[in-house]
């Protein structure tokens, strides 16, 4: 296992990192622009899209909707990746893995506690290049016929950024079935398309995260989920707006979605790995 000067150096890469989310690409700065701007422009259609993804956020949160990820597969690019990085499991420990991912309740896959960071960070890079691939030929299709077929896409986008984010929990350990991580998941999320503000505003919430005081503090501020999540529609808005034109909104389709699967893959890799680190040092 690492050294405490390894963990404390991968602690201040994802301070630094932290520091570092106050530059905005182009179309999220214009998306900080008045709602009551987007809402006159945006198309019927794709607004209800949208508020129905989000709608479906808040379902996450209840019972975990319809989102969540095979974790045997998860479980199984952990243990290919240790065995090539030189840290061969028993088949004990392969077996213990492959079945406490399928205990509703399990806290964690207690296996990850044996491998080290730079393992479980390629399977989470494994995961990101993957899954925006997917993303990047998805955008482009459904870009490609305009808003004919853009209001596929919305719920589409969600649903990948809110399974993407359940296989960065369980590259790092954690159980996305349980309550309190479906609470984090959202507040990643909604970290990848916050703006400054609110993205410090996150990170404060989310210090100490696995202290039981701290997560009846962020669980009640998530009750107002819809409120907090008026910043996410409207980044979210003006990338879809851009991608209405017909056949040139698939190469913006594709850019764009990519990049969201990117973002939405950075913030849970950082946020799990900062959460697994401080444990770590305890």
């Amino acid at each position: 296992m690492e050294s405490r000067e390894r963990l404390d150096g991968e602690l201040e890469h994802i301070l630094k990192w932290e520091k570092e989310q106050k530059d905005l690409f182009i179309w999220d700065k214009i998306g900080r622009l008045p709602f009551a701007m987007l809402d006159k422009v945006m198309p019927k259609a794709i607004k209800q899209k949208i508020g129905d993804s989000l709608n479906e956020v808040g379902q996450y949160l209840q019972t975990g909707g319809k989102f969540l990820v095979q974790k045997k597969k998860v479980a199984k690019l952990l243990q290919e990746e240790a065995e090539r990085s030189g840290y061969p499991m028993t088949s004990d420990d392969i077996y213990r893995l492959e079945q406490e991912t399928d205990i509703e309740n399990t806290a964690q896959i207690q296996s990850v506690e044996k491998l080290p960071l730079e393992v479980l960070d390629r399977v989470a890079d494994n995961i990101t290049e993957s899954r925006s691939k997917f993303a990047a030929a998805q955008g482009a299709a459904t870009g490609f016929g305009g808003i004919v077929t853009i209001a596929a896409d919305i719920p589409l986008v969600m649903g990948l950024s809110l399974k993407v984010l359940q296989e960065m929990a369980l590259c790092y350990g954690y159980n996305p079935d349980d309550p309190l991580e479906r609470v984090f998941i959202v507040k990643c999320l909604q970290f990848s398309s916050a703006d400054i503000v609110g993205k410090k505003a996150i990170i404060e919430e989310l210090a100490d995260y696995d202290n039981p005081e701290k997560q009846v503090e962020v669980i009640s501020q998530m009750q107002g989920w819809r409120e907090v999540f008026n910043s996410y529609s409207e980044s979210f808005g003006w990338k879809k707006l851009f991608q209405l034109v017909p056949i040139a909104g698939m190469i913006f389709g594709s850019v764009s979605n990519k990049n969201t699967i990117q973002d939405v893959a950075e913030a849970g890799k950082m946020l799990y790995k900062k959460r697994l680190i401080l444990k770590r040092l305890k």
